[in-house]
Parts: C-alpha cells; sequence; structure tokens
C-alpha cells in the first residue's frame, strides 16, 4: 500500500477518519493524501449568487483551505509523508476523480452524523464513493472508538471470485498484526452453496490461512447476523467485498440498509471490490 486518500469535511469526526488512515499508515508506510472538497459552487441553492453570499463563501473557502494547510502541517510534523489536496466539485465525483488521480491503494472516508449540510453530503456520498471507488474504502463511523485494528472479520460468501480479495486482505492483518476471522451468514432466505464453501477452505489452505477461524452462522438477515458476530467476537474492523450483482451491492442500493450498514454501524467498514 504507498498511497491513502482521505477526504474530510473538518467535522469532529475528520479527526477519527485521519487517526484510521495514520493507523494504517504506520504499519505500510503509506503516502496520505488529506482532501477537502469546497461546495461554494455546489450548494444546491436555486437562487442568485449576491455579493454578501459570495463574501460570506469566500471567507468560508478561505477558512477551509487554512484548516487544510493545518492538517497536513500536524501530520508532516508527526513524521508522516502527506500532501493536501483542494478540490471543487460535487463530493462523491470529486473523491473518484482524486483516487484516480493519485492512484489511490485506499480511500478512508468518514460521516460526522451531525445533520449538518456538509454531513449530509459526505454521509450520502460514502455509498457511492464505496461502491464506485477504484480501490478498497474504509469508512468511519461516528460511534468507532479507534484504538488500533487487531481483531478483523471478513464477511465471506464463499464466492470463488473472493481469492484475490482474501490474498489482500492476508497481507493487510499481517502488516497491521491482527487477528483474522471469516464469518459466512447464512441468512434464512438465501440458498447455500456447498460447492463455494469447500471451494473457499481449499483457498484458505492454498493461502496458508489454516489458523484462520471460520464460522458459518444462521441468522434471520444477513445485517443482523454480521452485527451480532461482530459484537460477540469485540471485532474492530469488519470487511466486505462488493460484488455487481448480489451480496453488498443489494444492501447498499436500498436505503434502509445503506443507512444501517455504512452510515450507522458502530465498526469502521472496509470494502473491497471484485472487478
Amino acid at each position: 500500500m504507498k498511497k491513502i486518500l482521505i477526504p474530510i469535511d473538518f467535522s469532529e469526526n475528520s479527526q477519527k477518519v485521519l487517526k484510521a488512515a495514520k493507523t494504517i499508515a504506520n504499519e505500510t508506510g503509506a503516502e496520505l493524501a488529506i482532501m477537502h472538497t469546497s461546495q461554494s459552487e455546489n450548494t444546491g441553492i436555486a437562487m442568485p449568487m449576491t455579493e454578501s453570499m459570495l463574501v460570506m463563501f469566500n471567507e468560508l473557502e478561505n477558512s477551509y483551505k487554512q484548516q487544510l494547510d493545518e492538517y497536513v502541517a500536524g501530520a508532516q510534523s508527526e513524521g508522516y509523508q502527506v500532501k493536501g489536496i483542494w478540490e471543487s466539485n460535487a463530493i462523491q465525483t470529486a473523491i473518484l476523480r482524486q483516487a484516480t488521480n493519485i492512484n489511490a491503494d485506499l480511500i478512508v472516508v468518514g460521516r460526522t452524523g451531525q445533520g449538518t449540510f456538509i454531513d449530509k453530503l459526505i454521509g450520502s456520498s460514502s455509498t457511492g464513493v464505496a461502491l464506485e471507488a477504484p480501490c478498497p474504502v474504509l469508512v468511519v463511523p461516528p460511534q468507532a472508538t479507534l484504538s488500533g485494528f487487531k481483531n478483523i472479520i471478513y464477511a465471506t460468501q464463499f464466492d470463488p471470485q473472493e481469492t484475490d480479495i482474501l490474498h489482500q486482505i492476508k497481507v493487510l492483518t499481517k502488516q497491521l498484526g491482527a487477528k483474522l476471522s471469516l464469518v459466512k451468514i447464512n441468512s434464512f432466505h438465501e440458498p447455500e452453496s456447498h460447492a463455494n464453501q469447500a471451494h473457499m477452505l481449499r483457498t484458505i489452505q492454498e493461502l496458508d490461512m489454516a489458523d484462520m477461524d471460520v464460522v458459518i452462522v444462521e441468522d434471520v438477515s444477513f445485517i443482523e447476523g454480521i452485527n451480532k458476530f461482530c459484537y460477540q467476537q469485540g471485532a474492530d474492523l469488519l470487511i466486505v467485498s462488493n460484488r455487481e450483482r448480489h451480496f453488498l451491492k443489494q444492501y447498499l442500493t436500498n436505503p434502509s440498509m445503506t443507512k444501517r450498514l455504512v452510515v450507522e454501524t458502530h465498526l469502521p467498514l472496509l470494502v473491497y471490490h471484485i472487478r
């Protein structure tokens, strides 16, 4: 991992987002790119911009630029390789563009949960970024208690296409010095594939991960099952993989499930993509 993109809105949760990115950078040596997107031209207000409003927006923009410089300087003083990025576009568009521009290996994004205008933009954008980003995305909720990533849960579907994702997760887990557990949530309305289960178990053996816990849980739904399991295990990071037709996307494209899984989850959620 070489580059981590960190979009921030200067809310209280921005400090947690930066802390999560630093935790990973400490173990991987990744460079940090701290980004803020100006919303001066994306207010959604359908009215002419008066001179007084322009003055207000310019003052606000200058304040944010100063805060971005302070975030960058603070991280540099702690010994991190870091740069600041200033954007002026819709938040999701800007994040995805910059992720491509700097060839980011990870995006770390958060939400304040305070209901402000910027918060609503960040919150709704987190889902789109998690689905569309060209790299893995770590979503940090405001309720998260960050003390390192040492107990990691990967929610698997025993899909043969997960093999490459599992290899990446193994590398990251080793770098973080963490314990990794795989859990398969069998919800009552989803069919179980024994063939896929056997394939995944063979993959685990091939990757020399035989000491890893593999657990199958029966529950009413995936959301309820994974939340219970993470709580029981004391997990500090949940990892999922996004497929085009099923699993995560069927939840993320449903507004109520999106709110529960991405916005309101108490655990940092790391989303990988199966291409």
